[in-house]
């Protein structure tokens, strides 16, 4: 998540994807490894909620505060909290939030909630579908891998599409390599035109990156991505803190 914050000044990181195996038979006959793109689908299978709907919650506002007091002291803990929390929780992108935030740089926030309806969205192997609120469904379609996609040069993923004519904004899914293993997480795009997904700043996406937490998680992941997220953006923060006194 460091990179959702980042992004508004620089972004970068990158993750390792392991690739899988198994044995059949007495002799044990390896199988050929998934491709990095069809174990990020395995590796993320699962219903998921939007993250930030979850971890903003007032429930977990304890946590924020001792994260950040751990990373940069008592004093600056709250004002590190709402600033992390802000970064995320932005309600506009696209055009508008280009246009807003082109005449004032300093209130750029990105929108990671889900968009165009879907409120729970599920990876089931090749099928991702979704469901809006009140649990009717959104969209589902079967997606196949197409190519590795970079979000400005500076967020890796892999971009899947499906065949379905009537997809709309859910014809490609841009998948980025977190998951709820790695980084207790997911982040991804998805919409009608892949040129417009690969930047992050303009065009009818900018300034949104969708991130989901799974529906099942437990208290310890919720913690664990809570101090992830505090840890990666602040603990340079902390350090300048410590040099300085």
């Amino acid at each position: 998540m460091k990179r959702i914050v980042t992004l508004l000044c620089t972004f970068a990181m990158a993750l390792t994807l392991g690739a899988c195996s198994s044995g059949a038979g007495e002799e044990a006959v390896q199988e050929e490894p998934l491709s990095p793109a069809d174990q990020l689908l395995v590796d993320v299978s699962g219903t998921y909620d939007e993250l930030f709907t979850v971890i903003c919650d007032p429930q977990y506002d304890q946590l924020w505060l001792e994260d950040c007091e751990a990373l940069v002291g008592p004093d600056m803990a709250a004002d590190a909290a709402d600033m992390l929390k802000s970064a995320c929780t932005g309600t506009i992108y696209g055009d508008e939030a280009a246009a807003a935030y082109a005449d004032d740089p300093e209130a750029a926030q990105f929108d990671c909630y889900f968009i165009n309806g879907p409120a729970q969205i599920t990876f089931d192997g090749n099928t991702i579908s979704g469901v809006d609120a009140n649990g009717n469904e959104v969209f589902s379609h079967e997606y196949a891998y197409v190519q590795d996609l970079s979000l400005d040069g500076m967020m890796d993923g892999y971009l899947y599409a499906t065949e379905d004519a009537d997809a709309g904004e859910f014809k490609y899914f841009f998948m980025m390599p977190d998951t709820p293993g790695s980084t207790y997480h997911i982040e991804f795009r998805y919409g009608s035109d892949i040129d417009a997904l690969t930047h992050y700043a303009e065009g009818p996406y900018a300034y949104w990156l969708a991130a989901g937490i799974l529906t099942d998680a437990d208290d310890q992941m919720i913690e664990d991505v809570i101090g992830l997220f505090c840890e990666e953006n602040l603990a340079d923060q902390g350090e300048q803190e410590a040099q300085a006194a």
